[in-house]
């Protein structure tokens, strides 16, 4: 039960953190985004980003298809954490240690082109 307990302080603090740095983040490079997606996120997410690659039909959990609207209204931060921590009981993996903070910027940047933002007004 303590353990639960660090891990949820831990994760409050470390997404703090990140939303201290959220206004500094780097502009991504489109060009670079898609040679990163193709190189590592093509064969599940598919080519249309659609959740349908080669290797989807394998997986126990489906890839995320970003083009759904639960996809779409979810902020550069959540789409930032997903990629550097991965997704638990998932083949998304973390790709925090192989990446660097402009790559992950770039592969954000080439989404987000692909599938813009959908913004939630209350």
């Amino acid at each position: 039960m303590k353990a639960d307990g660090c891990m949820v302080l831990l994760y409050g603090l470390i997404i703090m953190a990140s939303l201290s740095f959220a206004g500094e983040a780097r502009p991504g490079n489109l060009k670079a985004g898609q040679a990163l997606y193709q190189q590592h996120c093509l064969r599940c997410h598919g080519a249309m980003l659609d959740g349908k690659g080669p290797d989807a039909a394998k997986l126990r959990v489906s890839p995320t298809d970003f083009h759904k609207y639960l996809s779409r209204v979810k902020g550069n931060l959540e789409l930032e954490v997903t990629i550097r921590r991965g997704r638990k009981s998932t083949a998304m993996h973390e790709w925090d240690s192989l990446l660097t903070d402009q790559q992950v910027s770039d592969l954000i940047a080439y989404i987000r082109n692909a599938v813009p933002h959908l913004e939630v007004k209350p």
